[in-house]
């Protein structure tokens, strides 16, 4: 199975926390730090743990945010484990799930506190054959007051053997309504840097309070590899984001105010490398696993030492290496809790104007027909070959969902493929086919 997502070998945290789940009988509790694979740690044991016969939910796994939910069921899909599974979360009607529940009748859901609950009150979801209950980011599920939720979540759920608690930061204190048994803790966070080893820190230095020209020219000498820029608030995520595209930037954004679609596209743009540049407040900074962000930039310094670890953490995943870049203005100063060395960076000497934007290799494709339209991700394919004038080398991922699916196409052929099927069938069916912005 690991082969299908490109892993060669499991790190010493997944081979000890997957041997406690599979072959221990008491709960677990995981610390290990962001970027470390906690999600295939708990799941690959899983897979083996639940009974691909029987069509009732055996696991749940709370999460504290949608994008979580829905890369963490992605990944369990790409595993292709032959498990059926499911998501569910706030920002789309309860009865939209019920009828993918009933349709698909997942043996693992994952799901955030409220609407987990709600489908458990209405007997949507079963609790009498779970078995196995999963917390992933649990210290973020409590930090974000999910704490009565979940205490009334745990009481429908009678059938519990096991609870697997997973964090990225210390968690000594368990609350009393999770009903932890004799309890396995696996601690890789002990020894862990702020900033571990395979990121390098830089100092970038803003002549002006605003920073735009300055982070511009910072951009610009990443060339086109993947960028997160993190800053304090929304409406100072649209002010960089707009600034950015206007100045020809592929950037997408991302913030809590933003409507579910709008978050889903832009994660996707990033994810897919149609995107190098994804504007994000903290919201960002946890539960999102993409594996190749070569560059962390902190337009707005990190208020908190936990803030810090998160935001970089989206970096140097597994064992790449990563960057991360304090934009500093001329009255700032790094926080005291920085702790980590670093090195000035210096910018290119040319001036800003004349500094090129560098776009990446793919752009995205909305293609208004999915999975209920029996459509496949072969059609698509053959699709876009036969009517787009693509070869297969041009075609990037795709995601087919139900009544929809995402294509990330080479971007030099990107109008292209927009001219030459427009107006045009796949597989008989008229469909709409548009740019993702």
């Amino acid at each position: 199975m690991l082969e299908k997502l490109g892993i060669t070998a499991l790190n010493d945290m997944q081979r000890e926390a997957g041997d406690a789940i599979l072959r221990g009988k008491q709960d677990v509790v995981v610390l290990s730090p962001t970027g470390t694979g906690k999600t295939l740690a708990y799941l690959l044991p899983l897979v083996e743990l639940v009974d691909a016969q029987q069509d009732v939910p055996q696991a749940l796994v709370i999460v504290p945010g949608r994008e979580l939910a829905m890369q963490s069921d992605r990944v369990l899909k790409d595993l292709g484990s032959g498990l059926r599974s499911a998501a569910c979360y706030g920002g789309r009607t309860a009865m939209e799930e019920h009828r993918r529940l009933k349709e698909v009748k997942p043996q693992i859901i994952f799901g955030t506190p409220g609407r987990l609950n709600d489908h458990l009150d209405k007997g949507n979801i079963s609790p009498y054959a779970v078995r196995y209950l999963v917390i992933d980011e649990f210290d973020k599920c409590l930090e974000m007051g999910f704490h009565d939720e979940m205490a009334r979540l745990l009481k429908k759920l009678p059938g519990v053997r096991r609870h697997i608690l997973l964090s990225a930061t210390d968690a000594d204190a368990i609350p009393d309504f999770v009903s932890m048994g004799r309890t396995q803790r696996i601690d890789y966070l002990s020894d862990e840097e702020q900033v571990n080893d395979r990121v390098t820190a830089y100092v970038v230095k803003s002549p002006v309070k605003d920073k735009l020209a300055t982070l511009r020219q910072l951009l610009c000498s990443f060339g086109d590899q993947q960028t997160v820029v993190f800053l304090g608030f929304r409406d100072a995520v649209e002010r960089v984001g707009d600034y950015l595209r206007r100045e020809g930037f592929a950037a997408s954004v991302f913030h809590g105010g933003m409507e579910q679609k709008q978050r889903e596209d832009a994660l996707y743009k990033f994810s897919n490398g149609s995107a190098n540049v994804f504007v994000s407040t903290d919201l960002g900074s946890r539960g999102l696993d993409i594996p190749d962000i070569q560059n962390i930039v902190h337009y707005h310094l990190p208020l908190h030492e936990q803030e810090l670890v998160h935001r970089v953490g989206r970096t140097a995943r597994w064992d790449k290496q990563g960057r991360t870049f304090f934009i500093v203005g001329p009255e700032e100063q790094l926080p005291e809790f920085v702790d980590c060395d670093t090195e000035e960076y210096s910018l290119p000497s040319l001036p800003n104007e004349g500094v090129e934007v560098s776009l990446p290799q793919m752009a995205t494709i909305y293609i208004g027909k999915g999975k209920k339209d029996k459509i496949s991700k072969g059609d698509i394919v053959g699709f876009l070959c036969k009517k787009g004038g693509l070869q297969p080398s041009e075609i990037g991922r795709i995601d087919v969902m139900d009544r929809y699916a995402y294509v990330a196409v080479s971007r030099p052929r990107f109008e292209q493929v927009l001219r030459l099927t427009k107006g045009e069938k796949i597989k008989g069916i008229k469909t709409v086919i548009e740019p993702v912005k």
